[in-house]
């Protein structure tokens, strides 16, 4: 079962590699220039070892409880692979010390209040011994206005790198969204990538762009995104969540 799965997953790992190499020769980017986030929620923590054995080092979650005991499972079956892991789903504020020990950057950020959460949280795991290292943290941008799906607004975007900037605990890295179903995608990622030319301005280490899922990876690169977030075109329908 094991082997049967890898192989999936190795196939999978290797139609989606090329898709993002295509899309980077047509924007005239070269390959490196991209990150590939494996986006394992639902998935158990068997598969996010095996796609470490594959190469995919950066692992992403969006459910605080799920990715506490998934990061601790793959630990343990994967002692020396060297992962990193990201949070890309909405976050409640008082999720956040649970959070602050085991991610290392989060791509939802979209509050001030939620900042200031972490960066307590971040204290505090530092406190306990739980990590060593400031949390990288990414500002999730609205494109389309609606609450309800997360972000902060784009004119926002600088007050709260600012906010960051202040907290002590946690470092500006740049600028993620999720491109509205239905909408023009050139048009939204236009403007995410000029709301992050912007940010760079000011913050010239919050170089990061996380845009593109699997459904529009190629649009996203095309407008400068540095890291897609892909789960369905890598691991398949929806999983069953680890025990």
């Amino acid at each position: 079962m094991t082997d049967a799965r890898r192989a999936e997953l190795a196939e999978a790992l290797a139609a989606v590699e090329a898709r993002i190499a295509a899309a980077c020769a047509a924007a005239g980017r070269a390959r490196d220039t991209v990150r590939l986030l494996a986006v394992t929620k639902t998935f158990p923590a068997l598969d996010a070892a095996l796609l470490a054995d594959l190469g995919v080092h950066d692992l992403a979650e969006n459910k605080d409880q799920e990715a506490s005991e998934k990061v601790d499972e793959v630990a343990k079956l994967r002692p020396e692979a060297t992962l990193r892991w990201h949070m890309v789903g909405r976050l409640q504020r008082n999720k956040a010390r649970s959070v602050a020990r085991w991610a290392d950057e989060i791509q939802s950020v979209d509050s001030a209040r939620l900042i200031d959460a972490l960066a307590k949280g971040v204290h505090a795991a530092r406190d306990h011994g739980d990590r060593e290292r400031p949390l990288d943290v990414l500002l999730q941008v609205s494109l389309d206005g609606d609450p309800a799906r997360g972000g902060c607004a784009l004119a926002e975007v600088n007050s709260l790198a600012d906010h960051v900037a202040r907290s002590g605990e946690l470092r500006i890295r740049g600028l993620m969204a999720v491109a509205p179903l239905g909408s023009d995608l050139d048009s939204a990622f236009g403007r995410l990538a000029q709301a992050s030319a912007g940010l760079r301005e000011d913050f010239p280490d919050a170089g990061e762009l996380s845009a593109g899922m699997s459904r529009d990876l190629e649009q996203a690169i095309t407008h400068g995104s540095t890291c897609v977030r892909v789960g369905t075109a890598l691991l398949g329908g929806r999983g069953l969540a680890s025990p």
